[in-house]
């Protein structure tokens, strides 16, 4: 366990670096853009001089490496991520305003993501070659071949002339102002909803398909053949043999479906019109508001490297293979 830790820490150490070497490679900086801005919104001339100014104001003119451990000192000491140049605000306000629904959309697409691939995986490898497994494979292609914004634009059509209403948004028309009740956090959950399954649409096809793969291998296993033979029933046997080997390698990827969700997040998030990370993201590098896209990659990199230790231990409980090689 202290290993796993120590292990986090040092990557997440290795990733700030790596963030930060990534803002340094666009050419230029957030003073050499606010002057391009300037001067082509106003049509004032700004000077060389200007810019220098800009830049000392925003502690650019300093070296990297000076940039580098200041900006990570603030962070870990403080809490602090710095300046947001293009806002005028902390880096710490303009994230937090859309980190909580950023994540609401993520951990709830997880959650639905698992909740279907799993159970219905194990259905598909047990019933393999009936109607339904064909039925469920062509849906599983269907959800891998098709894009996500597709299905968005498609429910956010169905919504309007079909129900009369809309999905795009956060709340519904006449909600944004009103006071928080229950009817208000339903209208809430029930827009978050939307974007959360059209993104577990890819992933829970993916993961179904692995699912039943796995299940058909695990199947096949003596061990399986054996506890069949002592009589075990055959929901139990499923329960604690194949099926329960079977979600290993779902287990294993959940930080990869954090990084694929949080990837496809912001075209789904235009198209449904929500102010979440991965659009701040985009715009902070186009203003190379450097602090803003570097706070946005260590807390996309925090949250995977949680959860691959959230999947390392899931795995130590489910497989007792793998707390015997611990041990």
């Amino acid at each position: 366990m202290a290993n796993r830790i120590l292990g986090m820490v040092i990557t997440l150490f290795l990733v700030s670096i790596m963030v930060f070497f990534l803002m340094e490679l666009p050419p230029g900086d957030y003073a050499d853009r606010y002057a391009f801005r300037k001067y082509s919104g106003t049509g004032v001339k700004v000077t060389e001089s200007d810019i220098q100014t800009i830049r000392s104001q925003f502690g650019l003119d300093k070296p990297a490496w000076q940039r580098y451990l200041h900006w990570m000192g603030d962070i870990v000491v403080k809490g602090d991520f710095g300046q947001a140049f293009a806002f005028e605000t902390s880096v710490n306000k303009v994230v937090g305003e859309r980190l909580w629904l950023t994540l609401c959309i993520l951990y709830t697409t997880l959650i639905l993501t698992y909740v279907i691939s799993i159970p219905i995986g194990i259905y598909a490898a047990v019933r393999r070659h009936s109607i339904a497994d064909y039925s469920l494979t062509v849906v599983s292609y269907l959800g891998l071949a098709l894009p996500n914004f597709l299905l968005a634009l498609t429910l956010l059509y169905v919504s309007v002339t079909v129900f009369n209403t809309s999905v795009g948004g956060l709340f519904s028309h006449g909600m944004e102002d009103a006071p928080w009740s229950l009817a208000k956090a339903l209208d809430l959950f029930h827009h978050l909803l939307i974007p959360a399954i059209v993104l577990a649409w890819s992933a829970t096809a993916l993961q179904l398909q692995t699912v039943r793969a796995t299940m058909l291998d695990e199947l096949n296993k003596l061990s399986v053949t054996a506890a069949r033979a002592r009589g075990l029933p055959e929901r139990r046997l499923l329960v604690k043999y194949p099926a329960r080997l079977a979600i290993n390698p779902v287990v294993s990827t959940i930080g990869f479906d954090v990084n694929r969700i949080f990837s496809e997040l912001p075209i789904v998030a235009l198209v449904l019109g929500l102010p979440e990370l991965g659009e701040l993201l985009i715009q902070s590098f186009l203003d190379l508001d450097m602090y803003v896209a570097g706070a946005i990659l260590l807390m996309l990199a925090f949250f995977i490297v949680v959860m691959n230790f959230v999947s390392d231990v899931m795995l130590a409980v489910i497989d007792p293979r793998i707390r015997l090689q611990e041990g």
